[in-house]
């Protein structure tokens, strides 16, 4: 069975789930292997972006990111998941609200509105919480979008970068 189940979760009610599958188990005699998918991908990282620009149509600001929603978060625009930003909330009446877009050609290359405490500039980073668990595994090199680099802080609080994707990277799954 497909993955989704929060069953690290400190609230997942996970003695209901052990009595679904049984009940399953016991109606149809098939062998159960319930994929834990985001048990342990849940809360494993985030997507740093930066605000490149911020553009205003019909009354709607949208802050153009150096990343992609379809490129780099097609979770976002699939399930839909609006991920968590560290220092936005949901839009609040009076503070500045921004929706996210993506760098690609795409029109729907954007997501969700948030509340700043602060209006947006280009430069502002952006950090998408619980981001990992797809954007390592389900990113496109659509039209070139470059990927975001990979890495880790380590315990001494040390940034590591494990790897920084180039035009090579795209080229080369083309050919």
């Amino acid at each position: 069975m497909g993955g989704g189940h929060l069953m690290t979760r400190s609230d997942y009610n996970t003695e209901h789930l052990i009595t679904v599958i049984r009940r399953f188990r016991e109606r149809t005699g098939l062998h159960v292997i319930l994929e834990p998918g985001s048990a342990f991908a849940w809360e494993t990282g985030e997507l740093v972006s930066t605000v490149e620009d911020i553009v205003e149509n019909g009354g709607i600001k949208t802050a153009i990111l150096n990343v992609s929603f379809t490129a780099h978060m097609p979770d976002c625009l699939e399930m839909p998941y609006k991920p968590g930003i560290i220092g936005a909330t949901d839009p609040v009446s009076g503070k500045p609200v921004y929706r996210m877009g993506g760098n690609s050609c795409l029109s729907g290359d954007f997501v969700g509105d948030w509340s700043f405490d602060n209006a947006l500039v280009p430069g502002d980073l952006i950090v998408f919480k619980d981001m990992i668990h797809y954007t390592m595994v389900k990113t496109t090199t659509f039209n070139g979008v470059q990927h975001p680099s990979i890495g880790i802080w380590t315990q001494d609080n040390k940034f590591k970068l494990l790897k920084k994707f180039t035009y090579s990277d795209y080229k080369n799954r083309l050919s």
